[in-house]
């Protein structure tokens, strides 16, 4: 991994190709989402630089693309720092995923001449009023965008109330409904787990601070139900690996690491392992997705989805809004206000299999009706691709 500082003032500039499309995502789930996106560049003999900003982000770009990208970080968005990277990377076009708008980077592109396209680009609910009150800059820090590839209907309207001209704005769908169902063997993820094979499965997904000790608080219940339910939790962040170890030894529960040897008495495995969420949820019977127990605006539901996984999520999900929507109206996913309705739905899966199965059902039935998005996407930036 280069080094991040050096990188960020332009000290280390990447070794790339002239002509490659540049792509910019944030983080690990900002990768994850363009990587269909990405690897049909790949497919078309397209050259791609990615940047971005968070170590799980290069991390997860290294895991799915390997030596096939040149990879980076993001430069500081001073002047200076991204005119001298746009001038060395001198790339074919910009992709500037979701709301990575940086108006140094923008500015840099306009001056020589890169076309940028915004792709998978949301305004959400808590940042919408922000832009809002400070149209007037955005309206000039957005124009050397050529045009905007809109999630939903809501963002297309959103960005056209901050001034952008509606010619510029087009709906597509959101990108992350393009993801791919996770390149593993089944039973073999079902074998490391649970050597038995017997097991009902709960993954516990993408958990933030307090959310653990809530769903512990629970657990019992579930396992006096079903005492043979074993119980994978996933943290969002690697840095709280430790501390939910802790907590699981304070509550004197029975649990192993992702690493070691399954006992078959452990209740609960602690997956202390970044990259292998999306193979889990192959062998999962309930998944639970959080950062929606506590306000920090969910995460992906269809990474489960694409495995035919249906999904239980609090009610903090403004991040996917649209999605749970539409996975709700499908009958894909479950929408619990608080920890006692968390309860309540994951004993009624646990007791009523014929419901689980119906959920798990629409879900991959949702999944079906998604595969368009890429194309459609594909279909508007073709024509900036240069051969």
């Amino acid at each position: 991994m280069p080094n991040k500082t050096y990188q960020h003032f332009t000290l280390d500039l990447p070794q790339v190709q002239h002509g490659s499309v540049w792509v910019h995502a944030c983080s690990m789930g900002e990768v994850a989402s363009v990587s269909g996106l990405i690897q049909r560049l790949l497919d078309a003999n397209k050259r791609v630089h990615l940047t971005v900003v968070t170590r799980t982000g290069f991390a997860q770009a290294q895991r799915l693309f390997g030596e096939h990208i040149s990879l980076s970080w993001l430069p500081w968005d001073l002047p200076f720092l991204m005119a001298r990277f746009v001038n060395h990377l001198k790339p074919s076009l910009l992709l500037l995923n979701e709301t990575e708008f940086w108006p140094g980077m923008l500015k840099a592109c306009k001056r020589q001449g890169v076309p940028v396209i915004g792709v998978n680009t949301r305004i959400s609910d808590r940042s919408f009023p922000k832009y809002y009150k400070t149209r007037k800059l955005w309206q000039r820090w957005l124009d050397p965008i050529d045009f905007f590839l809109a999630q939903s209907d809501i963002d297309a309207a959103r960005l056209s109330q901050i001034g952008i001209p509606k010619m510029k704005i087009k709906t597509v769908g959101n990108l992350k409904c393009s993801v791919q169902a996770p390149d593993v063997d089944a039973s073999q993820v079902r074998q490391m787990i649970d050597p038995s094979g017997q097991r009902p499965i709960l993954i516990v997904a993408s958990t933030h601070e307090d959310e653990e000790a809530q769903i512990l608080a629970i657990l019992p219940e579930w396992q006096s139900i079903q005492p043979n339910l074993l119980t994978l939790i996933v943290p969002r962040h690697p840095e709280r690996f430790q501390k939910i170890a802790g907590l699981l030894e304070q509550n004197g529960i029975a649990f192993t690491r992702y690493a070691e040897e399954r006992t078959g008495h452990e209740s609960v495995i602690l997956i202390d392992a970044m990259g292998v969420l999306t193979g889990l949820y192959t062998i999962a019977d309930i998944v639970f997705i959080g950062g929606s127990l506590v306000n920090i605006g969910g995460h992906n539901p269809l990474e489960p989805a694409v495995c035919g996984r249906g999904v239980v999520t609090g009610k903090h999900i403004q991040n996917f809004k649209v999605v749970f929507a539409d996975m709700q109206q499908q009958g894909a996913a479950i929408v619990v206000q608080d920890k006692h309705e968390l309860e309540l739905a994951i004993t009624r899966l646990l007791k009523q299999p014929d419901e689980l199965k119906q959920l798990n059902a629409q879900a991959a039935l949702f999944m079906q009706q998604q595969e368009q998005v890429l194309d459609n996407m594909w279909n508007e930036i073709s024509p900036y691709l240069k051969h």
